[in-house]
């Protein structure tokens, strides 16, 4: 096992050097610069006028050498993974100067709160209907279960976040709070504020799972193993959660971890529609804004994470079934 983990933690390493390369050069096609993000924002705030963008045009190449911006693409790149190694920091932000660890370290609470939340809840809800669908098969039950799967699996989470906060505020004049409040000031107010998007999240991913969990629990009850265990006279409750349940974790475990690069993605936008000071949101407003530097440190961020969590995942199967083995 700790070869192993070793094997995994060093194939990490080039992995995320890899996509740190190809997002830093990738975001470099996009149209405009971090000073043409700047013009445009004086321009939304009315305190903008042809003097001063004059003033910006003509002192452009000493504010791109003030910024670092004026050197080729993989200088810029050398200077960025230069500090990770040799200072350990993300370097600063251009737009507003902060640390970017620091930033980072502050919005990651609220993104790990919504994805862990959308994970229980997608749980919660794909598990018993899919296993319940399985034992109940070709049944009201079985139809109805599927069909909001498929429902489920169909509706995009942004247009179902709007529409929670659109149709609720017209007909009850009720809208989700758009006031971001912390854990530790009052953690039931937290949780309200939470449970929205973390259930429209949670809810297109458990379409996928509760799919997949009648589909094995299916296949698992027509084991010989299993007629063995109903032969007996055992509990329902038993042969299932027990005995067919057990044998179908190991699938079930692999595909949630296929789905948190989704998680992540569909984080940025629940954010944003919600409001919440998370990484998705900061990531979203350093692409607006053209803060490289920014958008290149999030994408580490969130690439680790999900690489470690697959690793987790990888490990977990040793403790599911005790017959694989790592060496």
């Amino acid at each position: 096992m700790r070869a192993y983990l070793i094997r995994r933690l060093l194939l990490i390493i080039p992995t995320l050097f890899i996509l740190t390369i190809l997002v830093f050069l990738s975001v470099r096609f996009l149209p405009g610069d971090i000073i043409d993000a700047l013009v445009r924002d004086l321009e939304y705030l009315g305190a903008f006028d042809f003097d001063q963008y004059q003033a910006i045009e003509d002192n452009r190449e000493a504010l791109e050498h003030f910024l670092g911006i004026d050197v080729p693409v993989y200088v810029q790149y050398g200077r960025w993974i230069g500090g990770i190694f040799l200072h350990g920091t993300l370097g600063t932000s251009l737009m507003g100067g902060l640390a970017i660890e620091e930033q980072i370290l502050m919005k990651l609470p609220v993104t790990i709160e919504l994805g862990v939340l959308a994970i229980v809840i997608g749980l919660l809800i794909a598990l018993p209907v899919g296993i319940y669908s399985a034992i109940r098969q070709d049944t009201a039950a079985d139809y109805a279960g599927r069909t909001v799967a498929v429902i489920g699996m169909s509706v995009p989470n942004f247009w179902l976040a709007l529409m929670v906060m659109i149709y609720p505020a017209i007909w009850w004049g009720w809208s989700p709070s758009m006031e971001y409040i912390p854990f530790v000031e009052d953690p039931l107010g937290n949780l309200r504020m939470f449970i929205i998007p973390s259930l429209i999240l949670g809810t297109g991913m458990s379409a996928g799972i509760m799919r997949l969990t009648r589909t094995l629990m299916l296949e698992v009850l027509r084991q010989d193993y299993i007629r063995t265990a109903w032969s007996k006279g055992l509990n329902e409750r038993i042969v299932v959660l027990r005995h067919a349940l057990k044998n179908t974790l190991i699938p079930l475990v692999t595909a949630v971890g296929g789905m948190l690069p989704m998680l992540v993605g569909g984080s940025v936008i629940i954010e944003n529609i919600f409001n919440l000071p998370g990484l998705g949101r900061l990531a979203l407003h350093a692409l607006e804004d053209r803060d490289y530097p920014v958008i290149s440190g999030v994408n580490l961020v969130f690439a680790t994470l999900v690489m470690l969590s697959i690793l987790m995942i990888d490990i977990s199967y040793a403790w599911l079934d005790p017959r694989v083995r790592y060496k």
